[in-house]
């Protein structure tokens, strides 16, 4: 049997728009699959790899997370899967510099840790949108020991439940997720509220409804000039432990609230999706971190949760994409795309 063309749209130096050219074609080591992608997602992450280079190994690079398609070969030691099966996938080019890792090809290398069947009833383009950001979700609530995200900047470890596929109890415990209708944001809600964690979410107005969709009790304004206060208001009005803050903005204004409102509640965590403000901002009582949405204690969610989660509906493909088009030659438009702004929608690619 011939092997099929592989094509990739490479990253020859930062700051440059990607090519589209030939890429050899991968094989599936112990442990691993090599998907024939349908869709791909794009994330902020790959905005910043694409114009610094940050996290690039080598060069030319094929970067991105999120795929979906059908599994072409299986590896050595994989049993949940078999040639043929509709999956998704995170893609780890991040950690491992490999360009057969990157989810901008035809054809991309994948843990089968990080994969999960996709429900025939749920489409290549709704599904793409859960991977990077469930990685990413699991990876700010669940770590029980501070990592390493980048040189000098510690991983959060809030220690949390995994989600359940069944309704639990209150955990008694308060999360405030701040960009409750991005794609990290809306997906920690969805995990955090699957565990029995109250959430209350900071989002935009017109948002307000899709962040109660993922799971949210209470939504604020991120305009509204009372904002810290209502927030501090209504975590206090529960009654229930305060965790802290996951920060899915984490900017100067965003940061800012952070600090006033974990100030006023005796302190607590801040997870964030960037490097957290300098411990001499913060007050002595906060846990800062920036989250690194690579690490094994995802693999028992690809694993046991997120395939039955799908076919229940207990996990939502949100948020809902928006399909910039077909092919890869699409890539680098979704990307400027995601620069320009986008709102509680992911930007996704059919191949």
């Amino acid at each position: 049997m011939p092997v099929p063309k592989n094509e990739a749209a490479w990253l020859v130096k930062a700051g440059s728009p990607l090519e589209l050219g030939d890429a050899p074609f991968p094989t599936a080591g112990p442990g691993e699959l090599v998907i024939r992608n349908a869709a791909i997602a794009i994330n902020p992450l790959d905005c910043h790899m694409q114009d610094s280079g940050v996290f690039v190994q080598q060069w030319p690079a094929i970067f991105g997370c999120d795929i979906a398609g059908e599994v072409y070969e299986v590896g050595k030691n994989v049993e949940r899967f078999k040639g043929g099966d509709r999956v998704i996938g995170h893609a780890i080019n991040l950690t491992s510099g490999r360009p057969q890792d990157g989810a901008f090809a035809l054809y991309t290398v994948i843990p089968a840790d990080k994969a999960a069947i996709l429900p025939d009833e749920i489409s290549f383009t709704d599904g793409v949108v859960v991977p990077f950001a469930l990685e990413a979700a699991v990876c700010a609530l669940s770590l029980e020991e501070p990592g390493v995200a980048m040189p000098g900047v510690a991983s959060p470890a809030l220690g949390l439940p995994y989600p359940s596929l069944h309704d639990v109890t209150s955990s008694g415990k308060t999360l405030v997720v701040y960009g409750g209708s991005s794609s990290v944001g809306s997906m920690t809600i969805q995990i955090a509220t699957a565990a029995g964690i109250h959430v209350i979410a900071i989002s935009g107005a017109h948002n307000f409804d899709f962040s109660k969709r993922c799971g949210a009790a209470r939504v604020f304004d991120h305009k509204d000039t009372s904002l810290a206060g209502k927030v501090i208001e209504a975590v206090r009005e529960k009654g229930s432990e305060f965790i802290g803050i996951f920060d899915a903005i984490a900017t100067p204004e965003t940061y800012a609230n952070d600090i006033t409102i974990l100030e006023q509640l005796d302190g607590g965590h801040l997870a964030c999706v960037h490097p957290p403000p300098l411990t001499t901002d913060l007050p002595a009582n906060v846990n800062a971190g920036m989250i690194f949405a690579v690490n094994d204690v995802v693999t028992p969610v690809w694993k046991d949760y997120v395939t039955p989660a799908l076919q229940s509906g207990k996990l939502q493909c949100l948020p809902p994409p928006f399909i910039v088009g077909k092919g890869l030659e699409h890539i680098q438009s979704a990307l400027e795309k995601s620069k320009a702004g986008i709102s509680a929608t992911k930007l996704v690619v059919e191949l």
